[in-house]
């Protein structure tokens, strides 16, 4: 459904061949169908991409002077608008009110990504990039009837965590672990998509940005924790899905370290990294915020899986956590998942086998109402087993 402006770019048959759906541009095409109408109330989903100033402002204060605007008016579906222009039209106080308007009214406005725009110009405006769009739409969508208030998360900012650090150990080699970061960006998009603001604190990850999010880079933990800890300053919920490596060498060798001749492998003396989890459940930098661990176990003669992961929770301090079993090397790198969600009221919800993004789902299911507690004090709730 091209605007006119929209026109001026790429024609109406253009856009038909590319697509192979039929092209609606006016309200004064195939009148006796009523599209004005008719397309709004049998919609699914509508999206607006890019969505421009002059849109977002006929949008929030109800303008209806071409068959998008009209059809916004008609629509009962969910509505999902990624604004894209200058950045100093974004921050326009004018714009910022009518994201603001759209925004208590139930309408998914993505935040746009940063970098380059039209001509020489760099920052905050730009539309995010196509497949990244598509997961945050496919995401509402696969909520379904099943989302309940679709933005549940709608003025929180949460904070979540991804990948796996690496602590150097000399100039080519350092220490890690076998993080994808899939599950920590599977929560962001999965809180976009409930209308939060989000920031992700992303360690090593070969991922592509998350709509609507603003990613921050690390690499050690040290760096991790510097930037959750900023982030989480006024935070509604801090999901640590990250994977801090545990250890770190106390001396980092500004050469590569060589082969000895005789055959010797060099001795490496490691510290023990800061435990940020712990310390965010402690400190709480906003009174009341929610904080979510993650916990990759495993079983053994001392233990199952769960014993281990609920004297973590009570030795960790947090409100969620979330256990893996990852025996045999499940979990990482792979689409899929399935764990358990102990709480600190002693809760236990099972989510079972299916994609990264569905327990991503489970988990701010579990998160919501605690915010609407107050946080801090999880709700208190009949032990579920599910």
């Amino acid at each position: 459904m091209p605007t006119a402006a929209a026109l001026e770019f790429v024609g109406a048959p253009t856009w038909a061949a590319l697509s192979g759906r039929p092209v609606a541009a006016d309200v004064w095409t195939a009148v006796h169908e009523v599209p004005h109408v008719r397309l709004g109330r049998h919609a699914d989903l509508v999206v607006v991409a890019p969505a421009t100033a002059d849109l977002l402002a006929k949008a929030a204060h109800g303008l209806a002077d071409d068959l998008l605007t009209n059809t916004l008016l008609t629509a009962r579906c969910p509505v999902v608008m990624a604004p894209a222009m200058h950045t100093e039209m974004w921050e326009h106080p004018a714009t910022r009110a009518n994201v603001a308007t759209l925004r208590e009214r139930g309408v998914l406005v993505v935040e746009p990504a940063e970098g380059r725009l039209t001509g020489a110009d760099s920052g905050p405006g730009r539309l995010p990039e196509p497949d990244a769009l598509f997961e945050v739409c496919a995401d509402v969508l696969a909520r379904g009837a099943d989302a309940g208030p679709g933005l549940d998360l709608a003025g929180r900012h949460v904070v979540v965590s991804a990948g796996g650090t690496r602590e150097p150990l000399d100039p080519v080699r350092f220490l890690g672990n076998r993080s994808s970061g899939r599950q920590g960006y599977a929560l962001a998009r999965a809180a976009v998509a409930r209308g939060a603001r989000v920031t992700l604190v992303a360690a090593h990850t070969e991922l592509a940005d998350p709509a609507g999010a603003h990613v921050v880079r690390v690499g050690t933990t040290a760096e991790l924790r510097e930037a959750v800890l900023a982030a989480a300053g006024d935070a509604d919920a801090v999901v640590m899905a990250a994977a801090p490596a545990d250890f770190r060498p106390v001396a980092v060798s500004e050469a590569k370290i060589k082969k000895a001749d005789d055959g010797s492998a060099p001795t490496i003396e490691l510290a023990q990294n800061p435990d940020v989890l712990a310390e965010l459940a402690a400190a709480r930098p906003r009174p009341g915020a929610v904080v979510v661990g993650f916990a990759a176990e495993t079983g053994d003669a001392d233990g199952t899986v769960l014993e281990h992961a609920r004297a973590k929770l009570a030795r960790k301090g947090c409100d969620l956590l979330v256990v893996n079993d990852v025996s045999g090397g499940a979990v990482f790198g792979r689409d899929d998942n399935e764990a358990v969600v102990l709480g600190a009221d002693g809760s236990a919800v099972e989510v079972p086998h299916g994609s990264k993004t569905r327990l991503a789902h489970a988990i701010w299911d579990q998160v919501v109402p605690r915010l609407h507690d107050g946080a801090g004090s999880p709700v208190a709730q009949p032990k579920q087993e599910t």
